[in-house]
Parts: structure tokens; C-alpha cells; sequence
């Protein structure tokens, strides 16, 4: 899961990276108005972690920017403004949640958690797919309630499929999914097809059908 932190506060930032990255999560940080917006018009993400005063610009505007543009990322705003009118205003305009500076950390987890479980897997901590049972929470699989031993990334990618089923997804979203942004200096995608294959193998060999198909050409499909 990808999360874009946009906070101009360096040692607020760089704590909230490394909680989130502890919890699994695929982190890329803006410090100011400018880099967020480049990073919105070129990539998606999973939820997004919302600074109202930034330099060169607020982040109103970037919350405007990102409705404008029909994204479905999740957002969630963290300010030292506390008014009732602010918060209004953030969740009229689009934002999931508001959280007030200072906040405990595993409190914004808990929260940037439950808008991901909300947009992407219909409020749901435990998804069920015929023989396959996946625990959001404990970032368990079990098929026929056995357990399959995942690394995260294929963990990560086991999600991200069934958050997509039946749509077409190509390896370069894929490998931006896994990679972020680094994506973009890689000289090929060839990992992407090893944890797709291990991850294929360590199902099918538990007995699950085969639901992950390749698009020969296009990219991968979990076909249900």
C-alpha cells in the first residue's frame, strides 16, 4: 500500500515514515506545494497524509487539485488547526478524515488503515474469495483455512489484485505499486514477474484456483 506524506515539518515527516513504514507501507514524502502536486498528476496512492500550511501553496488547494483530477486516493488531513470551521471545510471539499496536531501515531495508522479498508475492501477486515481468506489486520491467507506464507510484497500484491479484480493491470503500474516513484529509474520491471510467479506458485500449490492471469503483451489480470 502506497502512502504520499505531505508535511513541510522534517522531523514530524520523517517520524511519520518510519512509523508508517514499520506498519508495511510503501511511504514517499512531499515537503512542499509544488512537489505534492507533481507527485499527485503522476502517480496514485493508497491514502494520502494531508499538511494544511505548506510552502507555496495550502493544502486546500492540493485537496482541490486531487478531487479535480477524479482521483480516488484517500485523504486524510493533519493540522495544527483545530477550528470546527477548518475541519468543516477540509471535509467538504473532499478530504476522508482530520486528525489535529499533535497526534499519536498509531492513532493516524489506525485511521489511514480504516479509510483503505472503507475505499478498497468494503469495510471489511477479513476479505473472503471462495477458498481464499485474507486477514487485513493480522496480514494472514489462509486457502481451505490453511496458511500460505507470503513475503510482503506478495502480500502487498495479493491485495492490490483482488482491490483490482477483473481489471487489466499492466507490469509498469505494478512496479510502481511495489517501487514507488523508484520505479522510474529502474532499467526493467523483470521483478515484478518474480513475485508475481512466487506468488501464483505458493497459491496454486495450497489449492487455490488459478485467478491470477496473464495478459500476454498487457499486463495481469485477477479474474473472478
Amino acid at each position: 500500500m502506497k502512502i504520499l506524506v505531505i508535511e513541510d515539518e522534517t522531523a514530524l515527516a520523517q517520524s511519520i515514515v518510519a512509523y508508517l513504514s514499520d506498519e508495511n507501507y510503501l511511504c514517499e514524502r512531499a515537503a512542499t506545494a509544488r512537489e505534492a502536486i507533481d507527485k499527485i498528476d503522476v502517480y496514485d496512492y493508497d491514502c494520502i497524509v494531508l499538511d494544511l500550511m505548506l510552502p507555496g501553496g495550502d493544502g486546500l488547494s492540493i485537496l482541490q487539485e486531487i478531487k479535480a483530477q477524479n482521483k480516488q486516493d484517500g485523504v486524510i488531513i493533519i493540522s495544527a488547526k483545530n477550528s470546527l470551521e477548518d475541519k468543516i471545510k477540509g471535509l467538504q471539499i473532499g478530504a476522508d478524515d482530520y486528525l489535529t496536531k499533535p497526534f499519536h501515531l498509531s492513532e493516524l495508522a489506525a485511521r489511514i488503515y480504516s479509510i483503505i479498508r472503507r475505499k478498497q475492501f468494503g469495510n471489511v477486515n477479513i476479505i473472503e474469495q471462495y477458498e481464499l481468506k485474507i486477514d487485513l489486520l493480522a496480514k494472514t491467507v489462509l486457502v481451505h483455512e490453511r496458511p500460505v506464507s507470503l513475503t510482503r510484497k506478495e502480500f502487498d500484491l495479493l491485495l492490490y489484485f483482488i482491490s483490482n479484480k477483473n481489471k487489466v493491470i499492466s507490469k509498469n503500474a505494478l512496479a510502481e505499486h511495489l517501487s514507488g516513484e523508484v520505479a522510474d529509474m529502474l532499467d526493467n520491471y523483470d521483478f515484478v514477474y518474480v513475485h508475481i510467479k512466487n506468488l501464483k506458485k505458493k497459491l496454486l500449490e495450497a489449492g487455490s484456483n488459478n485467478y491470477l492471469k496473464t495478459l500476454y503483451g498487457t499486463g495481469y489480470k485477477w479474474e473472478i
